[in-house]
């Protein structure tokens, strides 16, 4: 088992505490592996260190973020899975629900996911009923990816794998890049929404979740599904990634096609009960009854289950005797606001699933919540919230149901202490038999090494899935640098080829220098002089270079330029060019400065005076003939 690091747990309590992400539950090797490489980048060396550095440089959060959250997606990634889904899956759920059909993706990223459901679904369905009846609730964890995703405006790189026909039915081109179709966007919302911590969306008929569990634990995967299976209708279905199986969930999920990870809500049986204080009924009574007020108000008030009335307003209008017993309520809370309550968040976050009761108008259940007891014991409640509603279909408030589950699981945990005590007895039994016993433990083992293995396959097949993710990052942000680089090639290509436009139209010989005299640069001109081509010429020392110019004279004015003591040095040379003529030129020394380090070279310009023999161009004086 891998040993956790306290340094890197206090920085994961830090960053749900200072920013209200919960990476707590998130698989310790990726995400060590992640937040490793966001720490390679800047100065502190150490889990601890860099969680000093996250205080004093709040920018950082940003960058971190985005290093952790690998929003690595596509349109149509794992086509045949899609391909199935349309082919198979979404005729069936358009046929069987008749009104609006509600699909949710989670863990949508930048948006490809998303906008590839509603291609998929206004393909089987066709554009109309797509704008009629479908809602698409898009949600992720990283703020940065959902605006990009509510721009709906992609690359060509990023539309690279879609089939021609699909690109031109629903995008739009702009300015070199594409948008997604205005008129089915609309049915397309986007929001924020934490699969751990927030609460889900409600009646789904289709959950879309792909790659995105693979990056929690066994703990947290578990109760992530325990979500999903609330936020499906009946009948609704589960999409997720390659890496997923739910191979121990099922419970919960039932395979539909295991193999491209599309699987059917299981539904669960609906205890009857809790349903106090409904709406009274409107026969009215055969004989008239005196004293009813103060007998429903104390039959409420005795009833064996805690029970708390919220206005419509979200004030505390009653609370019976097991609800002060149990929460530490008292009649001096009615009036005042439920939120004020310590049983509004404790031991679960009520106004939330209240406020989607008063919304939906329907019955919201939370099972399974311990409470926390003065004793050891331990206390499990399942949570009913009714919506209160009058005769003329007006939100009168609700009813929080508290029912004690603590005897029922008890009974459950002994049912269970039972069977094991009966599996005991049945082993007993069966060792009467030894080659039978022998034979059932070898299947036994057989099968518990086939079970750990296949764990082992699945941990290592979503620890694979997960770097490819990070390798699919990597490869991306490499090819942006790449794609910047050769911009930057060409400009410098231009500008070479530019400044060897402007030297070789000059009609005089420029030499550069650096501060050691070596030559830098050799023009045409200086070329059609000497005969010294710019290959041989280029890194010489210009003292030692053979050529009809005495350079040594130049020495002392190349000198007083390269120190500063003079700004320009104009003198007169003689000199023999490359056809054994003498020639009169002028040669001009100035320096050559940059505003960063000063004189960092000098500049030899070279002009064939206007005294100078004929011959210096090629033309034959009437002397030598």
């Amino acid at each position: 088992m891998t040993q956790t690091d306290p340094d890197f747990e206090a920085l994961l309590v830090y960053l749900k505490e200072a920013r209200g992400f919960d990476f707590t539950g998130y698989k310790r090797s990726s995400l060590m592996r992640r937040v490793d490489r966001r720490m390679s980048q800047v100065p502190p060396d150490g889990y601890a260190e860099y969680l000093d550095y996250l205080q004093v440089h709040p920018d950082e959060f940003t960058a971190l973020f985005n290093t952790i959250l690998i929003n690595v997606t596509g349109f149509f990634r794992d086509p045949d899975a899609w391909d199935a889904l349309s082919r198979e899956v979404l005729p069936r759920l358009v046929e069987e629900q008749d009104g609006p059909l509600r699909v949710w993706s989670a863990g949508c990223a930048s948006g490809e996911e998303a906008y590839t459901l509603a291609i998929v679904l206004a393909e089987t369905m066709g554009a109309e009923r797509f704008r009629e009846r479908i809602k698409i609730y898009a949600t992720d964890v990283d703020e940065e990816s959902l605006v990009h995703a509510r721009q709906a405006t992609y690359g060509e790189r990023d539309l690279a794998h879609l089939e021609p026909g699909l690109l031109e039915r629903y995008f739009e081109p702009a300015g070199g890049r594409f948008t997604f179709r205005k008129d089915l966007r609309r049915s397309i919302i986007f929001g924020r929404n934490d699969l751990v911590q927030d609460a889900p969306i409600s009646r789904i008929d289709l959950l879309v979740c792909r790659n995105a569990l693979m990056y929690f634990n066994a703990e947290t995967q578990t109760r992530i599904l325990s979500r999903f299976h609330f936020a499906l209708a009946p009948g609704g279905v589960l999409f997720l990634g390659k890496a997923e199986m739910l191979l121990s969930h099922a419970n919960l999920f039932t395979p539909l096609d295991l193999k491209r990870r599309m699987f059917r809500k299981v539904s669960r049986p609906v205890l009857n009960g809790g349903a106090y204080l409904a709406e009274p009924s409107h026969t009215p009574p055969r004989t008239e009854l005196f004293g009813l007020d103060r007998l429903r108000n104390e039959a409420f008030m005795a009833s064996p289950v805690a029970q708390v009335v919220v206005t419509a307003d979200g004030l505390v209008a009653l609370t019976n005797r097991r609800a002060e017993t149990l929460f530490g309520v008292s009649p001096r809370d009615i009036g005042r606001p439920f939120r004020d309550l310590d049983l509004s968040y404790r031991p679960v976050e009520l106004r939330g699933y209240i406020e989607q009761a008063q919304v939906e108008r329907r019955v919201t259940r939370i099972d399974d919540i311990e409470l926390a007891t003065g004793t050891s014991e331990k206390q499990f409640l399942n949570i009913q919230i009714h919506p209160l509603i009058d005769s003329d279909a007006g939100l009168l408030g609700v009813v929080v149901i508290f029912q004690d589950m603590t005897a029922s699981r008890r009974l459950q945990d002994e049912l269970e202490h039972a069977n094991r005590q009966l599996e005991t007895a049945y082993e007993e039994l069966q060792s009467t038999n030894e080659e039978l016993e022998t034979t059932n433990e070898e299947l036994q083992s057989t099968v518990e090494e086939l079970e750990t293995t296949n764990e082992e396959l699945q941990s290592t097949n979503e620890e694979l899935e997960t770097m490819n993710e990070e390798l699919q990052s990597t490869n991306d942000e490499l090819q942006s640098i790449n794609d910047e680089l050769r911009e930057r090639t060409a400009e410098l290509n231009d500008a070479n080829s530019f400044m060897e436009a402007i030297l070789t139209s000059l009609q005089a010989g420029v030499v550069v220098l650096d501060r050691e005299m070596h030559i830098l640069v050799w023009n045409r001109r200086c070329e059609d002089l000497w005969g010294l081509r710019p290959d041989e010429a280029v890194g010489q020392h210009f003292l030692n270079i053979d050529i009809g110019l005495s350079t040594g004279q130049l020495r002392p004015a190349i000198r007083d330029v390269l120190t500063g003591r003079s700004a320009r040095e104009e003198s007169e040379q003689t000199a023999v060019n490359r056809r054994g003529r003498t020639v009169e030129l002028r040669v001009v020394c100035t320096p050559l400065t940059s505003e960063a380090s000063g004189v960092i070279g000098a500049i030899l310009v070279t002009e064939v005076g206007a005294g100078a023999n004929p011959a210096a161009h090629g033309a034959v004086s009437p002397g030598s003939a």
